[in-house]
């Protein structure tokens, strides 16, 4: 398979996907390095194919029948602890967590892809951030951030507000 043939592969893989795809899961299906794939992913995506990087893996995003909301909400925490009790609250509300962004004074805007949308997703992140050790974007900014979520509706976005402002995760609107 050459290069271009396998990159149409990696094209039709993720497209029949309905959960992220790990590089590594990837490169064994393809019988090439996981450098390999990161190279073809990286051309793919100058070509223009709207594949996310996320935590979980590699995802080529569906469009749904039912449009749900999408809002950009502010928000804050001390520690990995409530890092966790905050996403696994908007999870477990209804919301998905499309994104992190935090404003860097020498970088400005950056913003990575989480896409958690289930318990499921939010324990493979948090064992990721246990297991790199890494440090959460939040920490660049004392812990303030913005999420993008998804929601189905403004009744699910207002519980999740409450609540979020409730546990003083979310810095309120004035």
């Amino acid at each position: 398979m050459d290069a271009n043939e396998r990159r149409q592969e990696i094209l039709n893989i993720l497209s029949k996907s309905e959960r992220p795809i790990k590089g590594t899961d990837l490169s064994e299906q393809l019988e090439v390095s996981r450098q390999v794939i990161v190279q073809d992913i990286a051309i793919l995506r100058a070509r223009g194919e709207n594949i996310l990087a996320t935590p979980q893996g590699y995802l080529i995003p569906k469009i749904h029948e039912k449009r749900r909301l999408t809002k950009t909400i502010v928000c804050t925490h001390k520690n990995n602890i409530e890092l966790e009790e905050e996403l696994r609250t908007i999870v477990d509300l209804g919301g998905r967590v499309i994104d992190v962004i935090v404003e860097h004074p020498l970088y400005g805007e950056i913003k990575s892809q989480l896409q958690i949308g289930s318990r499921h997703d939010l324990e493979l992140f948090i064992d990721s951030l246990e297991t790199t050790k890494a440090e959460p974007l939040s920490s660049l900014t004392g812990g303030v951030h913005l999420h993008t979520i998804e929601v189905d509706d403004e009744d699910t976005l207002r519980r999740i507000k409450e609540v979020l402002l409730e546990k003083k995760y979310l810095i309120k609107e004035d």
